[in-house]
């Protein structure tokens, strides 16, 4: 209902701060039914917002959580204090900057990060040494590292300079630390990594450190994505 996250809502209900048709419950699993029950907070029912959906440019330094234990800069610093409550969609870590989508619609961030939609995002990574073909096919073929099977979709490179290269990978996957663990697994370091896309949403010219509502047509145009993408299945 975009009142909150699931785990302040899980909290709220343990607490016994929430009634489901004037009882408390301190099950946070009992169904409910939309638009037939009524639920309150502290005796103060709420009700659904309207959605909001949100892209930033996400600086290096910030960690994608609301706050953090050793008081470091979260991306909610960034976002209007006091707004209604978002979410982000999916995570970048504290070193990657770029696209971070937040949202109060879970159903819709669920399926931007379901690996069964198969959503491309694009990134941009700086890397230590002069890319060529075979640095290229290596990324391509993939590697395992820790159990698991890192791949991309794609890989080129976009721009050679005298001690790095900038390459252009994308994913339709996501596991933690994707591309920084398989770029390690091939002996390369990531000096910068730039989230640039996701579907068709694109970072554009949106600065640093900046967050903006997505229009109606953006939204729509990844909504069409998501659906081409479950019809193709």
């Amino acid at each position: 209902m975009g009142y909150c996250s699931r785990s302040q809502a899980t909290a709220l209900i343990r607490a016994g701060r929430v009634t489901l048709n004037q009882r408390l419950t301190r099950d946070p699993e009992k169904p409910v039914r939309m638009g037939l029950d009524h639920i309150a907070v502290d005796d103060a029912p709420i009700e659904e917002r309207p959605k909001i959906y949100l892209m930033m440019n996400k600086p290096r330094g910030a960690v994608t959580t609301a706050s953090d234990e050793n008081g470091r800069a979260t991306v909610y610093d960034l976002l209007e204090p006091g707004a209604q409550w978002v979410g982000p969609v999916g995570r970048l870590d504290k070193a990657s900057e770029g696209l971070l989508l937040f949202t109060s619609d879970s159903k819709w961030a669920a399926k931007i990060t379901d690996p069964e939609s198969h959503l491309e995002k694009q990134y941009h990574v700086q890397v230590n040494c002069v890319a060529g073909d075979d640095l290229v096919t290596r990324i391509r073929a993939g590697v395992t590292a820790g159990g698991e099977h890192l791949r991309v979709k794609a890989a080129r490179v976009v721009r050679i300079g005298g001690k790095n290269s900038w390459l252009e990978i994308s994913l339709d996957e996501g596991k933690n630390r994707h591309i920084r663990r398989l770029l390690e697994a091939v002996g390369v370091e990531v000096l910068r990594l730039v989230r640039v896309s996701i579907g068709p949403l694109e970072l554009g010219t949106l600065k640093k450190g900046e967050v903006r509502p997505l229009t109606e047509g953006e939204k729509r145009v990844v909504d069409q994505a998501l659906d081409d993408s479950s019809a193709s299945e």
